[in-house]
């Protein structure tokens, strides 16, 4: 069975899905090949261990349950060949008058710089906003990510403040620009 069967969104150029145990392998080379790009922006799993761990916050049963999900893992395949592109994970869902939602997301070598993650971002908007029904969904991008923060303003996000050393990654605690799009925003983009 083709791997786009089992897609939840998909687009022109990719397509979203769950990622799986049997993943592991693929995923974990692509990490390590993606070693350079990530630097210090993001980290990612980078052995089967962490991967098995990834899975059961971001892609359990209970992240399949779309209404009262906290974490949901999202990868980014490539249509033509089912070759994995990147990934998307909403994370911190949270419902009641809140609902919403943080997204993190990074692209996997040599993929990188192709279009397939703007793609991949609309995917999972869709999916945040149609699926899952958010309100609002925030990116938290250091000053310094520019590819990140064009990708942000290009989907429709706007920012809305500066977090002082918000997260630690590799060993720092480092700043982040604050930028949202609220499904209002995003119904009147398409």
């Amino acid at each position: 069975m083709p791997a786009r069967k089992s897609a939840l969104v998909a687009g022109d150029s990719v397509y979203l899905r769950w990622p799986r145990r049997t993943d592991a392998t693929a995923f974990v080379a692509a990490v390590r090949a993606s070693a350079r790009l990530h630097r210090n922006w993001v980290q990612a799993p980078s052995t089967p261990v962490r991967f098995v761990g990834y899975l059961a916050r971001f892609a359990g049963a209970s992240s399949r349950r779309t209404a009262s999900a906290t974490h949901v893992g999202l990868l980014v395949c490539r249509s033509a060949d089912d070759a994995m592109v990147g990934v998307f994970n909403l994370s911190e869902i949270v419902r009641g008058a809140f609902q919403s939602a943080y997204v993190g997301y990074y692209a996997l070598a040599p993929h990188a710089g192709r279009g397939y993650m703007a793609e991949g971002l609309r995917l999972t908007l869709s999916f945040a906003f149609r699926v899952m029904r958010l309100h609002r969904v925030e990116i938290n991008v250091q000053p310094l990510n520019a590819r990140s923060i064009v990708l942000a303003r290009r989907a429709g996000f706007r920012r809305e403040g500066f977090s002082r050393r918000y997260v630690k990654l590799a060993g720092r605690w480092r700043d982040h620009e604050r930028w949202a799009l609220l499904v209002e925003d995003w119904r009147k983009r398409r």
